[in-house]
């Protein structure tokens, strides 16, 4: 019901009083007695004032409902305590939870926060870190890295800073301190993320999930007894993500052969640091490590630098990113064996190998070696054969458009969704959010698919490189499939004021699209704040929009996002645009009225 001024829910009294909030404030309780109740919580808006709501609700024949806060006591091993509030979708389920996720990274996490909101008494079953690896051990605290030592790289430009009339004496650093900006970061994002969690009433069961049949989990940690146990739900989502991929003959030592997840510690500098591939984790970790000092040597089993990107962006990303700064690169060539070394007293051995003729070509020797060969999915120990499901020969779990995890008879498990990396369509944290957003909207029984061609990726070095959608040259594959044309525009950021006014001029966007109806097959950016930049052009695909649509935006002058304004309006497209439906006429409004 809705609250009238003076405390009155239509009739029924509603008693006040004041408690302690989970985040250290003060929320207000309500005892309510009725027979049905539809309640709703706005959690982040009590995250933001520090105020939490709690509702005591009678639960006798209610039929749906929100579970709302409560105090949370990890000592319970997942057990509310006596003042939690429980109230149950549905009074007579014959199961424990209407959803449960299992793993609570970004994607765990978007699933559950839709989930509530539909009204799904939601849990959780996280065995190791609440928000997973983008949190604790990936893109947020390479986040900080990157700025740190972003900032430290424009202080030491003292040409870039000159031409503005800016005067810098010697630039010096911490290392630990950089380090600790990045550990505190993912620290607070954590329990940002638990406790949004906890506020709107989802409960965190701790270990690691399996199966049991498709409506049964069962859960807990190797050697530990105060946790685990069974839980049944009518729906059930795997969001278990990934790890990263270390390929045969590379023994990690953690100190001077290490993966991402142990770089992220800068525990130290290395002079000369081997960064096995040049995908994002490669190029982001070259930034940081260049601009605190060390010389980078990529190594790339394909032709080519930066495989994954736009050829042109590619070169242009070459000629900003690699060729300025302290970097070389090896291509055509595999590391077979890395041996690890002692810092400061014996260097680490790369064994090289010939990508096409597998013989040896050469022994790199250098401080340090970074494995960024990409991730591979965490699938391990789920028992999917007790739902008659298995995994591909890479580990990914298969799916249907609609997320739905798809058993060994081809035909989908019933109530069993599977989100994110572990599913292998598009291992991006914001993907895997996607993804669960819309396992959700197929549980509550409305029908979805999301379109990834529409989910944008960004790489967060100096210039920063986004894009959404597909390459030139596979927009120019798909069309000779297809029998079309492709049109491509491009424009530079040398012709933005705001760029030029922040003396960062070197950078392009372009569009690749269909020149008979206009629609967008992808847009590439490389320049000042690209990933800021993209969301324009992926919401435009996202929402079916044409390029010749997109000409009728308006941007605020002046501004980056000019770039995406003069690209679009240079587009020529042989169909006529859609005729546009005039708005309503206002009437005039005088001063004098």
């Amino acid at each position: 019901g809705q609250l009238d001024g003076g405390g009155k829910m239509k009739g029924k009294t509603v008693t006040r009083g004041t408690g302690l909030s989970p985040f250290g404030g003060k929320r207000s309780c309500r005892r309510v007695s009725i027979t049905t109740v539809s309640a709703k919580v706005n959690a982040v808006d009590s995250l933001k004032r520090g105020v939490g709501t709690c509702a005591k609700v009678s639960t006798k024949g209610v039929s749906s409902s929100v579970r709302v806060a409560s105090v949370w006591r990890e000592r319970t091993g997942g057990r509310r305590d006596q003042g939690s509030v429980s109230c149950r979708a549905g009074g007579g389920s014959a199961y424990d939870y209407d959803v449960c996720i299992i793993g609570c990274g970004v994607g765990g996490h978007g699933a559950a926060l839709h989930a509530v909101q539909q009204g799904l008494k939601t849990c959780i079953i996280e065995g190791h870190d609440i928000g997973g690896t983008c949190v604790n051990r990936g893109c947020v605290p390479s986040k900080a890295l990157l700025a740190a030592s972003g900032r430290i790289r424009e202080m030491q430009n003292e040409m870039h800073l000159k031409a503005m009339g800016i005067q810098v004496g010697s630039v010096s650093f911490d290392r630990q301190g950089v380090a600790d900006h990045a550990n505190q970061l993912a620290s607070n994002i954590q329990g940002n993320l638990k406790n949004s969690l906890i506020a709107l009433g989802v409960d965190i069961h701790t270990g690691m999930g399996k199966f049991v049949d498709n409506h049964t989990i069962s859960y807990g940690l190797p050697g530990r007894v105060d946790v685990g146990g069974q839980l049944t739900a009518k729906d059930i989502i795997i969001a278990t993500g990934s790890v990263p991929f270390v390929p045969p003959g590379i023994k990690i030592d953690g100190k001077t052969v290490f993966t991402s997840d142990h770089a992220l510690k800068l525990e130290w500098i290395p002079d000369w640091v081997a960064i096995i591939g040049s995908g994002y984790i490669g190029l982001e970790f070259s930034d940081v490590y260049t601009a605190l000092g060390s010389e980078v040597t990529f190594i790339e089993a394909v032709d080519k630098i930066m495989p994954g990107f736009d050829n042109e962006i590619a070169r242009l990303a070459q000629r900003t990113l690699i060729t300025p700064r302290n970097i070389d690169f090896r291509t055509g060539v595999l590391a077979t064996n890395v041996k690890a070394g002692i810092p400061g007293v014996k260097p680490v051995e790369i064994e090289l190998t010939d990508f096409k003729t597998k013989e040896k070509v050469d022994v790199m020797e250098v401080d340090a070696c970074l494995v960024a060969t990409g991730r591979v999915p965490f699938t391990q120990g789920l028992s999917l054969d007790k739902i008659g499901a298995e995994t591909d020969r890479r580990g990914f779990v298969p799916v249907t458009e609609k997320m739905e995890v798809v058993g060994k008879n081809g035909k989908p498990v019933p109530n069993v969704y599977c989100i994110g990396d572990a599913n292998g369509k598009y291992m991006l944290a914001h993907a895997a959010s996607a993804q669960g957003i819309s396992a959700i909207e197929n549980i509550v029984g409305r029908s979805h698919v999301l379109n990834h061609l529409s989910v944008p990726a960004a790489c967060f070095t100096h210039p920063e490189v986004s894009f959404v959608g597909l390459t030139e040259e596979q927009a120019r594959e798909k069309a000779a499939e297809e029998k079309f044309e492709v049109a491509v525009v491009k424009t530079s950021f040398k012709a933005n004021s705001k760029a030029l006014a922040e003396l960062e001029g070197d950078g392009m966007a372009k569009a690749i699209y269909r020149k008979d109806t206009g629609e967008i097959l992808g847009v590439w950016i490389i320049g000042l704040h690209a990933a800021d930049l993209i969301h324009e052009a992926s919401n435009a695909v996202a929402t079916n929009q044409t390029i010749q649509d997109l000409k009728f935006n308006v941007h605020a002058h002046p501004t980056l996002s000019e770039v995406l304004d003069e690209l679009f309006k240079h587009a020529e497209v042989d169909a006529k645009p859609k005729p546009k439906s005039e708005p309503p006429k206002k009437t005039a409004v005088t001063a004098a009225s």
